[in-house]
């Protein structure tokens, strides 16, 4: 891989680094350079939307979004590139998270966002090095060895429940 950073992984709050730590060391431990920024689509907008215009000159190719409660961060970045992007909804201290889900859920047409779950800051990564893998050897070989282990982690739990008694 040369020195180009692939993934940007947005949030609003520096706070919600807590959450998005499982997406950095998924990426760390795929190899996958990426950047962390903190931006806000509605304390800092203009700078929100220099950030989405300009990440695809950046050598950005996925852009993971956290968000919570009106979770506008990952639709409003989505309106201003046609790179991939892909929200976490944020768990809130209100509705739990179900209001960033449904509220990053709502996209208009033309301007999709991929969701994962709740929280989900770890499978966005594995989507991004998904979505990475379609032209970079490297991270489809990571993703390869990435589905071999979770097959052979649900086999050895198999053969444990098949060893203890149920009764």
């Amino acid at each position: 891989m040369n020195n180009k950073v692939p993934v940007s992984i947005a949030m609003p709050n520096e706070k919600d680094l807590e959450v998005m730590k499982d997406a950095v060391k998924m990426l760390e431990s795929f190899g996958i350079p990426f950047e962390v920024v903190v931006t806000s689509a509605h304390r800092s907008p203009e700078e929100m939307i220099r950030y989405a215009k300009g990440a695809k000159e950046r050598g950005i190719e996925v852009i993971i979004a956290a968000a919570s409660g009106a979770a506008h961060l990952p639709g409003m970045i989505a309106a201003f590139t046609t790179l991939p992007v892909i929200a976490v909804p944020l768990k809130s201290s209100l509705l739990d998270g179900l209001d960033s889900v449904l509220s990053i859920l709502q996209m208009p047409a033309g301007v999709p966002v991929a969701t994962v779950s709740i929280n989900g800051g770890r499978n966005a990564a594995i989507l991004a090095c998904q979505i990475i893998s379609l032209h970079n050897d490297n991270a489809r070989r990571q993703m390869d060895e990435l589905k071999i282990n979770l097959s052979e982690e649900v086999k050895k739990q198999a053969e444990n429940i098949k060893s203890k008694s149920l009764i």
